[in-house]
């Protein structure tokens, strides 16, 4: 990690606990740690272990064991960010974090408090250098620390530091004490803040990221080629969707990114692929929320020689393989669930099948017959609180359709292979 090099020294306000102030007294102590002869961005520290590693090694270990085991003890070089400190003059304990919890070939553990090590600091067992860097702490801080494994009074596996190196000055402190952060503009638009202060976002990550090795790994084992096709469109086809526009400067032409990867896959099946998919990104400037990107993930893929039923069947196998890539295994019998909103969802096979109509029907709308008739559907939507139903209702039983009746002309730009307008 390259030193800042604005790193002077200030006359902070010690008692000065705004973010400004906080960011002053920080920057002073990074002044003070060089004038002492200690780079406050220092990376020749080498670690041995993890902490997750060390705690899984130590989790049987009794405190008698430990305790008699200490002189003659493994050495264990360990390094992460302080997110907690308890300090009694002589003596501290600090809590550490450092990511290895996170672990995309296996589920990400529930517990908030998962791969959290608890290190304990004493005057004597330091240097007077090492304690004097010890003394310019602050939450947020990267260390690095050798020490041993003990056990506390509470029986709390711990690391008993024997030497102490500090390795990064975080220059602004965590949000929140790190007790959550709250906001949500802050959260999305500095989401290494929310990945920091909420762990059940960290989870997401990893259930993200176990579900895209899964999608690779179910498709490579049944033969379908993994593919990547052009970002750049000259044409927004594949979806009917409003494009980002570009220029293409050496080709003097307007580009599109892509809406969807459709026809380019199809013309892989043309070209002698039988099956294909892709993982993509993909670009809609159709609006923005927290729950809405207009830039996001696709899977996609298509399959030569088969029927919509042998798809139905393949994607019942997708979703129930995802969710066991990242839900805890039901118990022997039962069926894998999910949450979702207050609700658990049975992810069981096979599921139900229905048509539109009939998911219409059975949901409080209309019959499938009363669907049909345009009339009768636009006053169904009309009751629904749909907007324009009637005038839609009326002009479709009037032989029209929804984009060519009376002012509503087809625009002329060019279509994608696929028959569609481009919006």
């Amino acid at each position: 990690m390259s030193e800042p090099t604005s790193l002077q020294s200030t006359d902070a306000d010690p008692s000065d606990s705004t973010l400004p102030g906080q960011f002053a007294q920080r920057l002073q102590k990074a002044a003070e740690l060089r004038a002492m002869g200690h780079n406050p961005y220092a990376n020749d520290f080498v670690r041995n272990t993890t902490l997750c590693h060390f705690l899984a090694t130590y989790a049987d270990a009794s405190a008698d064991t430990l305790a008699a085991a200490e002189t003659s003890a493994t050495e264990h070089a360990v390094a992460g960010r302080v997110v907690a400190i308890n300090s009694f003059g002589k003596a501290a304990f600090l809590r550490l974090v450092d990511g290895s919890e996170v672990d995309a070939r296996a589920a990400a553990p529930a517990d908030d408090e998962a791969g959290k090590l608890q290190v304990y600091v004493r005057r004597d067992r330091l240097s007077e250098g090492e304690w004097a860097c010890f003394k310019k702490l602050d939450l947020g801080d990267f260390v690095g620390i050798r020490g041993v494994a003990m056990r506390t009074k509470t029986a709390e596996l711990s690391l008993a530091a024997r030497s102490f190196a500090l390795l990064t000055k975080a220059l602004r402190p965590l949000p929140e004490k790190w007790h959550g952060l709250a906001d949500v503009q802050t959260r999305y638009r500095q989401r290494y803040l929310d990945l920091l202060s909420n762990p059940p976002v960290r989870r997401t990550f990893v259930a993200r990221s176990r579900i895209l090795m899964w999608l690779r790994q179910y498709f490579s084992a049944r033969n379908f080629l993994e593919v990547e096709t052009p970002m750049l469109h000259g044409v927004a086809g594949g979806a009917a969707a409003r494009p980002f526009t570009t220029h293409h400067n050496a080709l003097d032409m307007p580009m599109y990114l892509r809406v969807a990867p459709e026809l380019h896959l199809k013309r892989l099946v043309v070209g002698g692929f039988p099956q294909v998919f892709e993982i993509n990104r993909n670009f809609r400037n159709e609006g923005i929320s927290t729950v809405h990107n207009p830039e996001f993930t696709m899977c996609e893929f298509y399959q030569a020689y088969a029927t919509c039923h042998d798809l139905l069947a393949r994607v019942e196998e997708l979703v129930v393989g995802a969710g066991a890539a990242v839900l805890p295994a039901p118990e022997a019998g039962g069926a894998l669930k999910v949450e979702w909103e207050g609700q658990r969802i049975s992810l069981q096979r096979p599921f139900a099948r229905l048509s539109m109509l009939e998911a219409i029907a059975k949901h409080g709308g209309p019959s499938a017959a009363a669907a049909r008739d345009p009339l009768q559907a636009a006053a169904a939507l009309k009751a629904a609180g749909a907007k324009g139903a009637e005038a839609q209702g009326q002009q479709h039983a009037q032989g029209g359709g929804a984009d060519d009746g009376p002012g509503r002309a087809l625009p002329s730009g060019p279509r994608d292979g696929g028959g569609r307008q481009p919006r």
